[in-house]
């Protein structure tokens, strides 16, 4: 199998969100079957897990949620992306199937182009009306093809009913239990720092419930996050940077609860699944997929979108979470296992 990463950022920098956490845990879960597979990112990617890593060099795209919906496709000069599929395309005899991680029009577009079977985890939901075509002609001429991540994710798709839920999955074993232990008196926020990921509603949250919010992630708007600092002071802003898996593993487990305040529809979530392996409850939006895999009242809270008030009277009931519970839905749902049983059983059509 070749699966090829997204454009937006190489693997290891967290530029690429949460895709890249997928990919990772996506050749995990496929190797331990006993599948053979390479990775190919941009270059500048660091993947000490993958068997094979195919680094190539090109011009990334900008992300899709920062554009209008009705923007036409843009290929820059030296593009990584049209540089990834002819990479791909060279090398497709080699492979049985090539899996696409890209959100990208061309990306699905180029789908029939291929002699060997080309299929696609879409990585978000629907944001852009030539995304929804290219994807749609997948689905519609060549059945199978599409996967996603969550029913929530499928249903911003009109075309939704033909996308294979696969789920996401992770590494158990690196996200240390913390149900045993009590928690700190802090909360935590893993993300992008960007505007649709709504970190100015989990910090009003924090400070009306006086906690402090240990924030996580890549700084991905730099004007975004500076404003962000000038409205809350730092006695509730604690910025601890994008770690490793298992620092951030460690240090999420310590905290009381994660706070999810989504501005769009994520498509997963894979900091709750995170959140969960580490015995933290998850206090999310009802909005996309984080909302999908909340047990309500049993790992976590699900409220209102966009309600801060919500949000502060669930982090008032945190302490009704057993966080035993947490770590039970996680190894049950998430287990590279559970994922890699639901990307081949997927995938077994199209390379028989």
């Amino acid at each position: 199998m070749l699966l090829i990463s997204t454009p937006v950022g190489p693997l290891g920098t967290g530029r690429g969100g949460g895709v890249e956490l997928t990919v990772a845990n996506a050749a995990r879960a496929l190797g331990s079957r006993g599948h053979r597979v390479a990775v190919m990112a941009p270059e500048g990617s660091s993947a000490p897990w993958a068997r094979q890593l195919i680094e190539v060099a090109g011009a990334p795209p900008g992300p899709a949620q920062h554009q209008a919906r009705g923007a036409p496709a843009e290929v820059p000069p030296n593009s990584l992306l049209a540089n990834l599929f002819a990479a791909a395309r060279e090398r497709q005899g080699d492979h049985d199937v090539v899996v696409n991680f890209a959100y990208d029009w061309l990306a699905f577009y180029l789908t029939p182009f291929f002699a060997t079977p080309l299929a696609h985890v879409v990585s978000m939901g629907s944001l852009l009306d030539i995304v929804d075509e290219a994807l749609g002609a997948v689905v519609r001429d060549l059945p199978g093809r599409a996967a996603c991540h969550t029913r929530a994710q499928a249903a911003t798709f009109p075309f939704g009913g033909g996308l294979t839920v696969v789920g996401n999955g992770l590494d158990l074993a690196r996200y240390a239990d913390g149900a045993a232990r009590a928690p700190e008196d802090a909360l935590a926020w893993v993300a992008r720092i960007s505007p649709e990921k709504g970190l100015d509603d989990a910090l009003e949250a924090a400070s009306a419930a006086g906690l402090p919010l240990r924030v996580f992630g890549v700084v991905d708007d730099e004007a975004h996050w500076s404003a962000v600092r000038r409205r809350f002071p730092g006695s509730v802003l604690s910025y601890e940077g994008f770690l490793p898996t298992e620092r951030l593993a460690e240090q999420l487990g310590r905290c009381r609860a994660l706070l999810v305040t989504p501005k769009w529809e994520e498509a997963f979530g894979n900091v709750v699944a995170e959140a969960l392996a580490c015995g933290v409850p998850v206090l999310t939006y009802r909005r996309g997929g984080p909302a999908e895999l909340v047990r309500h009242g049993e790992t976590g809270f699900v409220v209102e979108p966009d309600s801060v008030a919500a949000l502060v009277e669930a982090i008032s009931r945190v302490g009704e979470v057993d966080r035993a519970a947490c770590r039970r839905q996680a190894e049950a749902e998430f287990s590279l296992e559970a994922f890699g049983e639901r990307i081949e059983r997927w995938l077994a059509p199209l390379v028989r």
